[in-house]
């Protein structure tokens, strides 16, 4: 929400010397969230003045373009003497190219020494054979607006020549630009800011929102059926509790919206578009109700407030075509749709240039129908946007009648007599609350009647209701103060927050982190040691991707937590695997120019439990939940393990001087899940397998012990085509919380000075033997001596038989004692070989 502040200054008495980064202060410090403070206009310096044009002759020059050699009038303080060059009186020359104006009329000059927006200093030059003495200026050359295509004219009696035109043309103000929370709705609005802005300084407010205080009321009486009211009907009350209307006639569709409206407008930051328009857009900025006018002469018959037709039709103001739900809210007429209700209105009866007479639209809807209505039709507006958060429901009589007065004002229009009243808006709920819970919970202690004050402040009714206890009314504008905890907010906001104490809490001794979170931190280095740089993503995820990852209909994967207040339709759903976020950060680096990247990703996965579960309770905020709440609460929620994923492609060891390069493989991604349980202390078993997103043949299931904790491999094909990866992308998941890790210390290992004894085995077995079923039997068999065991070789060819391979291994055997002799590690060797084909069913190769 963007206000000026001189817009502000109308409802609040501000000190005279505050500027408008004093007031940021004050509503920063009141918990508003300022985010910059503009200084509109202080980006045009020098002399700006009012000119009277005297005379002018228009002259064609050689490459077409047609001037006027004007003689403007700017003042006895700023004309200069030319009566050298045929000058009826002292004025300034100036060469303008705009066509737009006649003699006599009012303009704006930037003389010699000003500055415009930009940075564009003017000067007295020769151009067209003229000496030109200043400029005069346009909508645009000011920052005042877009329109370029001829320079401003003022109202003749706007002033005389000379003065200055900064403030006629509301030039220069300063403007807070307010991001505005979810909670604090009222301060879409100028009336709600200045509110703010009244408490912070201790000053008077005048409520812009109250009938009395808006100057010349008109009659409000008639409420419903009186006469001249507009027919209207409301079928759904609770999305509508309330619908105003009032009429006017014989507007005046030529007349403009005058410069301090349309400036105010722009300040906003919304585009001034005609009088009518501007109007409504005024007085939704000034009290946030949002207003919508209807050209009576194309209005067909009642008003009428109810659900869409499924599949029903609707052309909105933008000009699109719009397939409506039977959910939307709809405004409509005999005609059919006319307005999406709390979103935007319908084409047919929009304000136009013939539009003569106008019938306001104040009214009330209910904000969640409007906030799924303005996402479903993706149709962010500014009425949505203040319908969302709540508007004060008793607000549409006094903005329907601040929209008719100013119609009659400005645009010379008749009010109709009587008001178009449905539904009545309702009454807030009363919130008790103790009178020390304040202090109690902020840890300040309120001065006697300090409670009660801010509360007044805050625009609630305050009545003792007992001996130690308030009765708080909520104003109606405020539509989140529903809770005690909700009103000890409040008063700690008003009173500040930098009154309130800041205690340290004692940490009690003997704690740190826990073992999981060492294990968790130890692994996390090892995997960025090997190589992979971290990539962490949104945990949200939708049906989409689960079919890219080919996951089948029946996979456990795909049944996932359903969010209720999702950020995007998209994706609806809690991750319950790490690939998709991951594998979108590979697409998105991949398409950014990185050519070999590894990355890696931990984090949690959420795995409903079996069953349909139970809603999650609401847990109380004035006391400490009771074991079965949380009990309930933890029940609600879904298991959270813990999982480290990694993805990488292109050259995994880079060619160079040193060498040839090589190109990642699944074996780098089997390599990545060796490191994650190295850094666990525990050993993980490799078997082939098939898994989806995995390619079938390369693929690895991974063990810690008998417990499945994950999968490695090459992707799918189909599944790099489909998620738009380089070919031969691999990647690796394994659940941390599912490892074997102790907290037990890990043994050092033993160092032996005595020489080492190596042995090379060659060992046929079937095709479908897995080569790590090989190397366990082998480390088995080996016994004590046994160092290590390497596989360096594998063949298959016709030497070995159809159907068959050779797996040769490296075999270093080493005693801590002494050196071994050739009969030792022959035996040792001969015992592995003979563990291995009583396993699977090898022979030494010959």
């Amino acid at each position: 929400m963007r206000v000026p502040l001189s817009w502000l200054r109308e409802y609040v008495d501000l000190p005279a010397d505050v500027s408008g980064r004093d007031v940021a202060d004050r509503l920063i410090r009141a918990g508003l969230e300022v985010e910059t403070v503009e200084e509109a206009g202080a980006d045009v310096t020098g002399p700006l003045v009012l000119g009277r044009v005297l005379e002018f002759s228009e002259e064609t020059h050689k490459n077409g373009k047609t001037i006027r050699w004007c003689a403007v009038d700017v003042g006895p303080e700023h004309n200069a003497d030319r009566s050298g060059e045929g000058a009826a009186s002292p004025s300034r020359g100036i060469v303008c190219g705009a066509r737009n104006f006649e003699a006599g009329d009012l303009v704006v000059v930037c003389l010699p020494g000003a500055v415009l927006p930009g940075g564009f200093a003017i000067t007295a030059r020769k151009t067209y054979g003229h000496v030109s003495d200043g400029m005069i200026c346009s909508e645009r050359e000011l920052g005042l607006g877009d329109d370029h295509a001829g320079i401003m004219v003022l109202d003749p009696d706007a002033g005389s020549p000379g003065d200055d035109a900064g403030p006629i043309l509301y030039l220069r103000d300063d403007v807070l630009d307010i991001a505005v929370t979810p909670d604090r709705g009222y301060c879409l609005s100028v009336r709600g800011v200045a509110r703010e802005a009244a408490t912070a300084y201790g000053v008077e407010f005048r409520d812009p929102g109250e009938l009395s205080n808006i100057a010349g009321t008109m009659d409000t009486s008639g409420l419903a059926d009186g006469p001249g009211d507009y027919p209207v009907r409301v079928e759904d009350p609770e999305r509508c509790p309330v619908f105003v209307t009032r009429t006017v006639t014989g507007f005046d569709p030529t007349a403009p919206s005058p410069r301090w409206l349309r400036r105010r407008v722009q300040l906003a930051g919304m585009r001034p578009i005609s009088l009518a328009v501007d109007i409504t857009n005024y007085v939704m900025l000034e009290l946030g109700q949002p207003i919508h006018g209807y050209d009576r002469d194309q209005l067909a018959g009642t008003i009428v407030v109810r659900r869409a037709d499924d599949g029903e039709k609707l052309t909105t103001l933008d000009g699109v075509v719009r397939t409506l739900d039977e959910d939307d809210l709809l405004i409509t007429d005999d005609s059919g749709p006319i307005g999406l209700a709390g979103v935007m209105g319908g084409g047919t009866t929009e304000l136009g240039a013939n539009t003569s007479s106008v019938v306001i639209e104040a009214a009330n809807f209910e904000p969640t129908g409007v906030a799924r209505t303005a996402r479903r039709h993706k149709l962010p507006s500014e009425a949505s946007r203040r319908f969302e958060r709540g508007v004060d429901p008793q607000l549409p009589v006094v903005a329907a009648t601040r929209v008719a007065q100013l119609l009659v004002e400005l645009g010379g229009a008749t009010v109709e007599p009587g008001v178009t009243l449905v539904g009545s808006a309702p009454a807030p709920a009363p919130v008790d609350i103790a009178a020390d819970l304040p202090a109690r919970v902020v840890g300040v202690e309120y001065a006697p009647g300090e409670v009660n004050r801010l509360l007044t402040a805050v625009g609630a009714d305050v009545v003792a209701a007992g001996s130690d206890r308030l009765r708080v009314t909520p104003p109606s504008w405020r539509p989140d103060l529903t809770d005690p905890f909700d009103l000890v907010e409040e008063v700690a906001r008003l009173h500040g927050y930098d009154a309130v104490p800041s205690v340290l809490p004692v940490a009690p001794p003997g704690r740190g982190i826990t073992f999981r979170q060492r294990l968790h931190r130890r692994i996390e280095r090892a995997v960025a040691s090997a190589g992979f740089v971290e990539a962490p993503s949104y945990p949200f995820v939708g049906e989409a991707e689960f079919d890219a990852l080919g996951f089948p209909a029946d996979d456990a994967r795909r049944r996932a937590t359903r969010l209720a207040n999702r950020i995007s339709d998209e994706q609806p759903l809690l991750r319950t695997t790490l690939l998709p976020g991951l594998l979108a950060s590979l697409r998105r680096n991949v398409g950014r120019g990185a050519v070999d990247v590894a990355i890696y990703e931990a984090g949690l996965v959420f795995l409903p439990k079996p069953g349909e579960a139970e809603p999650p309770p609401r847990l109380p905020v004035e006391r400490r939940p009771s074991e079965d709440e949380l009990a309930a609460l933890e029940a609600a929620l879904p298991d959270q393990p813990r999982r480290l994923a990694v993805a990488l492609c292109g050259d995994r060891e880079r060619a160079g001087w040193w060498g040839p390069g090589r190109s990642s493989s699944w074996a780098d991604a089997i390599e990545a899940a060796r490191v994650v349980a190295g850094a666990a202390g525990v050993t993980l078993r490799v078997e082939q397998a098939e898994a989806a997103p995995w390619h079938p043949g390369r693929c690895a299931a991974l063990y810690d012990g008998t417990t499945l904790v994950g999968h490695a491999g090459e992707l799918h094909p189909r599944v790099v085509q489909a998620l738009g990866l380089p070919a031969r992308t691999s990647a690796m998941e394994i659940e941390l919380d599912g490892l074997s890790a102790t907290d037990d210390p890990v043994p050092a290992p033993a160092v032996s000075t005595f020489p080492v004894a190596t042995q090379d085995v060659a060992l046929v077995v079937d095709v479908a033997v897995p080569a790590a079923d090989v190397e366990s039997a082998l480390r088995e068999g080996a016994g004590e001596l046994l160092e290590s065991v390497r596989q360096f070789d594998v063949y298959s060819g016709a030497q070995v038989g159809e159907g068959r391979k050779s797996l040769a291994y490296a075999l270093r055997f080493r005693a801590p004692d002494r050196t071994l002799t050739v009969e030792e590690t022959t035996a040792a060797r001969d015992a592995a070989v003979a563990v291995a084909a009583e396993r699977t069913g090898a022979t030494l190769r010959g």
